[in-house]
This record gives structure tokens, sequence and C-alpha cells, in this order.
């Protein structure tokens, strides 16, 4: 009994620990976007400012700055066409991956795999000059290539999922006369929402808070994202950190969302996702 109740104060704490891990730099964040300049040198980062010196002034001048609109209109535009291509390729790869056979599926399937292994630094040079090729340099089209064709983690949870569907399903829609376009769109991608779920998700988070290729192929800026939007206030030498922490926080908003919309798709999907044999 004792062994046991101790197992579940290790346990609470554990988890505890972990809560105020992830949310410690949200907090700090939260506090620095309340504060002044003044109180940003004078006080600590981890005090919350005196109610009589809280100020919103760093939220006004993030939301009233022409640059958000550009870079929510621009992440959205990145967001949307990625994750729709994202999935289409993802779903129909998985599913002839794992449904049929055909010559040279395993070089294939280990090329997959071998592509997400390689660093992306490695090949940044030849990725750089595919794009400047395709006259795709400084182009919103440039990062919505890039998030489609590099990441191929969708594939791997696709055919995680489809694997537990029944083939039994296919052959009886086969048999009824459905056709493998039918068999697909009408039954496989209905039952792989969970996974599509999970995809967006993810994916989503991963263009959001990326600074790098937008930075690196959309100098402009009118083709500013969210992330290359908040480096104005973070100029080391004329940088606004509190303000920044405002833009941090207004940003996180959509994520935040997103993640509330698509949990209960998750959550309701997991058992009933697949028919299993």
């Amino acid at each position: 009994m004792v062994k046991r109740t101790l197992s579940q104060i290790m346990k609470q704490i554990i988890c505890i620990a972990m809560v105020a891990i992830v949310l410690a730099p949200i907090v700090l964040t939260f506090f620095a976007s309340l504060k002044t300049k003044t109180d940003m040198i004078n006080t600590s980062p981890l005090a919350l400012p005196s109610f009589d010196r809280i100020t919103f002034d760093n939220y006004k001048e993030v939301l009233t700055s022409k640059q958000l609109l550009t870079g929510f209109k621009n992440t959205g535009i990145i967001l949307a066409v990625s994750l729709v291509f994202n999935v289409l390729f993802g779903t129909i790869t998985a599913y002839i991956i794992e449904r049929f056979n055909f010559r040279g599926k395993k070089i294939i399937v280990g090329l997959f795999f071998l592509g997400m292994l390689i660093p992306t630094f490695v090949t940044e040079i030849a990725r750089f000059q595919v794009i400047q090729k395709l006259g795709m340099y400084n182009t919103i089209g440039a990062p919505i290539i890039i998030y489609v064709a590099s990441d191929l983690m969708q594939l791997y949870i696709y055919r995680q999922f489809i694997s537990g569907i029944s083939v039994a399903l296919d052959e009886a829609a086969l048999l009824d006369g459905c056709s493998y376009f039918g068999l697909f769109t009408r039954i496989i991608f209905p039952l792989l929402a969970p996974a599509t779920a999970t995809v967006c998700i993810i994916k989503a988070i991963s263009i959001i808070n990326d600074m790098y290729i937008p930075y690196l192929y959309m100098p402009k800026n009118k083709l500013r994202t969210l992330t290359t939007f908040l480096m104005d206030y973070a100029n080391a030498q004329q940088g606004s950190w509190q303000t920044l922490a405002a833009g941090i926080i207004i940003i996180m908003i959509p994520t935040v969302i997103l993640y509330l919309f698509f949990q209960k798709y998750i959550l309701a999907g997991v058992a009933a996702g697949a028919v299993k044999e």
C-alpha cells in the first residue's frame, strides 16, 4: 500500500514537473508582453509587473501593424495549400504502398524513409538551386513546394493507419462493383480522418513556427510570414523584446485554435477509424 502511494506521488510529481517545463516559457513570454521597456530592463523575467504598470501597448503595436495582416495572409495561403497536397499525396501514396504489390516496392519504400533520415542542411544547396531553376525564388510557391516534397512524415502516419484497416473491406467493395477510385474516396479516405487530423496538426504547427524557409526563400517584405514578421522586433540594436513577446502570444492563438478544433476528431476517431479483421 505504501509503495503504491509513493509510486502515485512520484508519477504526480513527474507530471507536474513536465507541465511546468512546457508552460514556463509561455508564462514568461506572457509576463514580458505586459511590461514596458523600462520594466523589461529593471525587473526579473520571472516577475509579473505590478498591477499599476501593466500595459497592453505592446499588443496594440503588433495588432495595428500592416505587416501582421500580410503575415497572416501569406502564412494562411502556404498552410492551406501545403496541407491539401500533403494529405492528398500522403493518403494516395500510403494506400498504394500498403495495398498493392509491384516490382521495386521495397526499394521505393526504402528510398522514402532514407529521405526522412537525411538532414535538410545536407541537401540545402541543391534544393536552393532547384528552386532558383524553377523560377520560384522569392515567390510564395517556394515554401509550398518544399513543405510538400521534403517532409515524408505523413506517409509513415498514413501507412500505420491503413495497415489497421481490414483488406476484407476493400474486397467487399470491389465485389459490389466499386472502382478503386470509389473505394479510396468513399471508404478509405473517410476512415483516415483521425490520421488526417494528426497530420494537419503536426504539419500546421511546423509550418507556422518555421522561420528558416520563409526567410531564405521569400525575402521580399510583401511575402513575409508570421515568423519573419516577428524579426522586426528581435533586432539586437533596435529590438523591442516586450513587443516581440506580445507578437509571439498573438501568433500562438491560431495554433491553439487549430489544435482544439482537430482534437475532437483524433479522440473520436482513434477507435472507430479502422475495421479490424
